[in-house]
């Protein structure tokens, strides 16, 4: 058991030394929780000295080194300033890591629609917008990444609608019209040295709870089974007017997917055809921290838990699945054991654990 443990723990803090960065890529998803209660909040924050939460953040993708990283529940602003300040962050300190590249976009959350989305009664609540949210941009997404990225080939899927799509359609009529995404779905390519191409497919859909008449339940499972409609062939549009299915080539799905294949509130249909998917590998991430924290409610492998909080839990809701083309190296869950290296910093920081994988590179 202890060597066992010891062998989970190399994998999430001394794997970034076990290969050059020519042998191997090194892709991360990260819910950072740098969600605040108004626009320009974060911005404000990022340019004093760290609170321990936030140094808890950068100190985790610091160790964990990724090439490429998605943040989940990041603040968007129009001009990109919080994730500048944020990069710069980042790049401080000796351990510190340049991401020079990076993609952002708009996303639904905070979006009023001025119409009473929840049926009660109001207009203009955080749940009457396109996605839960404060304000525009609540709880946004970035991707950060050492190497290029085509920003002008990428595609976001923001307003596709919600009817028809998997999962059913909304429990109510009023929302048929309003777009599925909570937030957003992203297709982004990143230009690997040799030329090759790696296409990410990033989302982070709405958590399974809260919501009148199972909404959120729902649509967390239409969100995640639009990928799955992706990936088999489907053909979507996207924001920027173009019509096509994913096609051929190797593609990373990743971001905070809120939706454990066997435990907590979510559906599970969406998830299960994604886990199953025949163009996805599963490379199962592990830590000895979620193992030792196990609950013994839980039907599924702690190992592979990668969130903690104190009502439902630990469970796994975060996801980097490669394309069964692509060959996997290593797989990790940032959470060390108690009295590990780095436990009490991970601890300090949001629920969520950075999940990374290790794969080599596509050839051009």
């Amino acid at each position: 058991m202890l060597a066992r443990l010891l062998l989970l723990l190399a994998g999430a803090l001394i794997a970034p030394l076990s290969a050059t960065a020519a042998e191997r890529l090194r892709i991360a998803t990260y819910d950072v929780d740098l969600s605040r209660d108004g626009p320009g909040l974060l911005l404000h924050e990022l340019r004093r000295a760290p609170e321990p939460k936030v140094a808890a953040v950068i100190a985790v993708i610091q160790a964990a080194r990724p090439d490429v990283l998605l943040l989940n529940q990041f603040d968007h602003d129009l001009r990109g300033e919080a994730l500048a300040a944020f990069r710069a962050l980042l790049r401080a300190g000796p351990e510190g890591i340049d991401y020079p590249y990076w993609f952002d976009a708009p996303v639904n959350a905070g979006v009023q629609t001025g119409l009473d989305l929840d049926g009660d009664g109001q207009t203009m609540g955080w749940d009457d917008a396109l996605g839960w949210g404060k304000f525009p941009g609540d709880g946004g997404m970035a991707i950060l990444s050492r190497h290029p990225i085509d920003a002008a080939a990428a595609r976001t899927f923001r307003t596709l609608t919600w009817a028809g799509r998997a999962g059913g359609s909304p429990p109510r009529e009023a929302l048929a019209s309003t777009p599925l995404s909570s937030r957003s779905h992203w297709e982004v390519p990143v230009i690997l040295p040799g030329g090759a191409r790696l296409r990410l497919l990033a989302a982070n859909p709405t958590p399974p709870l809260y919501g009148t008449h199972g909404l959120n339940a729902r649509r967390n499972d239409a969100e995640i089974g639009l990928w799955a409609d992706y990936l088999d062939g489907g053909t979507l549009r996207d924001d920027q007017g173009r019509a096509a299915p994913a096609g051929p080539g190797p593609l990373v799905l990743l971001g905070n997917l809120n939706a454990d294949p066997v435990d907590g509130a979510g559906l599970g249909d969406g998830l299960r055809r994604l886990l199953a998917h025949p163009r996805l590998r599963d490379p199962l991430p592990e830590s000895a921290g979620g193992e030792m924290a196990a609950t013994a409610s839980h039907r599924g492998a702690p190992e592979l838990d990668t969130a903690s909080w104190a009502g439902p839990g630990n469970l796994r809701v975060d996801y980097v699945l490669p394309s069964r083309d692509l060959e996997p190296l290593g797989s990790g869950v940032f959470w060390p054991a108690p009295g590990a290296p780095l436990a009490d910093i991970v601890a300090a920081g949001p629920a969520h654990r950075l999940v990374w994988i290790d794969i080599t590179p596509p050839g051009p």
